[in-house]
């Protein structure tokens, strides 16, 4: 599903002519198989966030190549990869990245608008996600009329409205209590098991970590421990 195959990137800081290169990750070597649910844990600097914006190809790699499913995405141009972005993956955030001025119904309609789908069916998709996550009765209700639980499953369902075989997703539960975090722990294992869904899940958070099929944990940009997958 994602392989990363010798990927290393690193970043210049400073004036033109004065920059300073700062090594971020290094010989990077990973494979997440269909239907994973994946941990990525580290300091905050290991190059967690760095490697998921790799994978999902909102910056490229200074050495190395990244395929998902199959296809080198190293290799696209900026508008192959915005559509091969917007049909495979979806994403969740720890600040949520809720559209303020839209309702929740319209949050999670917002790939399906851009994905050019018909009104009807854009309807009908959004009414399910919304079952799904429990939040039928919120559909018109702004995110500042939201909790921060219900904000998140909103998130959720707006990462999977259009169905993506990969979910992406960066401290997901780091603005939640306990409570929310283990109820969307539960949603993101049933949609793991019932649906496949492939998860790659950056976070601190040991519980988290703990419900994913394997952890993979970076230090000074290097993978240091990758249990062999099934």
């Amino acid at each position: 599903m994602i392989e990363v195959q010798g990927v290393s990137h690193q970043f210049a800081i400073g004036k033109k002519g004065k920059e300073r290169i700062v090594p971020v990750l290094q010989h990077i070597d990973m494979r997440v198989e269909e239907g994973e649910m994946v941990a990525i844990v580290g300091r905050s600097g290991s190059g967690k966030s760095t490697l998921l914006n790799l994978i999902s190809g909102y910056i490229r790699p200074t050495q190395g190549d990244i395929s998902v499913m199959g296809r080198t995405v190293t290799k696209l141009s900026e508008g192959e990869w915005a559509d091969f972005r917007l049909a495979n993956f979806g994403f969740m955030f720890q600040s949520f990245q809720l559209i303020p001025s839209m309702t929740a119904f319209e949050n999670i309609e917002l790939p399906l608008v851009l994905q050019g789908v018909r009104i009807e069916k854009r309807k009908r998709r959004v009414n399910e996600m919304l079952e799904r996550v429990g939040l039928s009765d919120y559909a018109q209700h702004y995110p500042s009329e939201l909790s921060g639980g219900q904000q998140q499953r909103v998130s959720v369902a707006r990462a999977l409205v259009l169905r993506p075989p990969i979910v992406l997703a960066d401290e997901p539960t780091g603005s939640l209590d306990s409570e929310n975090e283990r109820e969307l722990l539960r949603l993101i294992g049933e949609l793991n098991r019932e649906q496949g869904i492939t998860f790659l899940i950056i976070t601190h958070d040991e519980q988290v970590a703990a419900t994913a099929n394997r952890t993979v944990t970076l230090q000074d940009g290097r993978i240091i421990k990758s249990p062999v997958w099934a």
